[in-house]
């Protein structure tokens, strides 16, 4: 499979190299923001589970552009740098990150807090979903420590099952709540986002991050009647834009001569990292050929099997007769 391959079969991840975003998912914010406006007013953004880096890239433009605009980021990865954009490698779980965050804002709270995290799937999708919920859910306890009221809140949502637990928990915080499916998300995948605004919680709420995430004996079928919430599906960007399950040809502009594109900014530390190297170095799981195993005894062979067939012709001379 050469290198122009995924171009053709993936027409924002070529945009994305093309327009110097370090991933497609950047289209997903800036479409997102053509909807809901989420950037309007904004002068201090937070970033969570922001590696590679794309939506910073985003953020860093629309908001940290500004005189007075501040933008954080947060991953237990390590990040490229990036211009106007404050990195904190660090785990979201830890009340000492969201210290950090109001720390690097001077005391002061957020207007905007984003996160694009997802957990390596494992192809179960009751798994994928269940491990996506308690990712939203931990970025949703960070965020009331750091989120002014009346601000906004963007997270990737798987849409199964049991999302309605996570609307019910998001529609306690926030006066409006909306499910969002961008136009450069592929409509083969379960993937939205969940827009939250006027961020508002109830009477007497003190946050905890203690308990960042979902207890395993919560029994999701025990929403009924008023608790079941059900939010609005919109979805977001030019419905005449690029399809994001389509093939493409290379050459989109017509007369333009397609160039390949190198992406913009490769991982600087990935978790497969190792693996790599000793891929490239002939070290990970080396097959032994059969001349490389060695066998001291006769008695380590196997014995043949003894196969016994009835009404067996007899073979004269080991010649086979093959006329009809």
């Amino acid at each position: 499979m050469g290198r122009t391959s995924k171009d053709k079969r993936d027409v924002y991840y070529r945009l994305a190299k093309e327009n110097g975003w370090r991933a497609r998912s950047a289209f997903k914010l800036l479409q997102l923001d053509e909807e809901f406006q989420l950037f309007k007013g904004v002068k201090r953004a937070v970033d969570l589970c922001a590696a590679p880096g794309s939506w910073s890239q985003v953020l860093s433009q629309k908001v940290g552009s500004q005189s007075s605009g501040q933008v954080v980021a947060v991953d237990l990865q390590a990040m490229a740098p990036l211009p106007g954009v404050i990195q904190i490698q660090g785990d979201i779980t830890q009340l000492s990150t969201a210290k950090e965050i109001i720390q690097h804002f001077e005391g002061c709270p957020a207007d905007l807090v984003v996160c694009d995290g997802a957990p390596d799937v494992t192809g179960l999708h009751d798994v994928d979903e269940y491990m996506q919920a308690q990712l939203l859910l931990a970025a949703l306890n960070i965020a009331t420590h750091v989120l002014k009221l009346g601000g906004c809140f963007v997270a990737k949502i798987f849409r199964g099952r049991d999302v309605s637990l996570l609307y019910s928990q998001l529609r306690i915080f926030f006066s409006s709540v909306l499910c969002a499916k961008p136009k450069s998300s592929r409509n083969s995948s379960i993937e939205a986002f969940a827009v939250c605004r006027g961020y508002d919680p109830p009477g007497g709420f003190i946050p905890d991050l203690t308990r960042p995430l979902l207890s395993h004996s919560y029994d999701f079928n025990q929403l009924n009647g008023p608790t079941r919430v059900i939010v609005p599906f919109v979805t977001c960007g030019d419905l005449s834009a690029y399809d994001s399950d389509r093939t493409y040809s290379l050459d989109l502009d017509g007369g333009c001569e397609y160039k390949y594109t190198p992406p913009t900014q490769p991982p600087i530390a990935p978790p497969y990292q190792e693996a790599c190297r000793l891929k490239k170095n002939g070290q990970l799981a080396k097959e032994l050929l059969p001349q490389e195993c060695t066998i001291n005894s006769v008695d380590k062979l196997p014995q043949p099997l003894t196969i016994h067939t009835l009404l067996t012709p007899k073979v004269e001379d080991n010649v086979i007769n093959c006329s009809p």
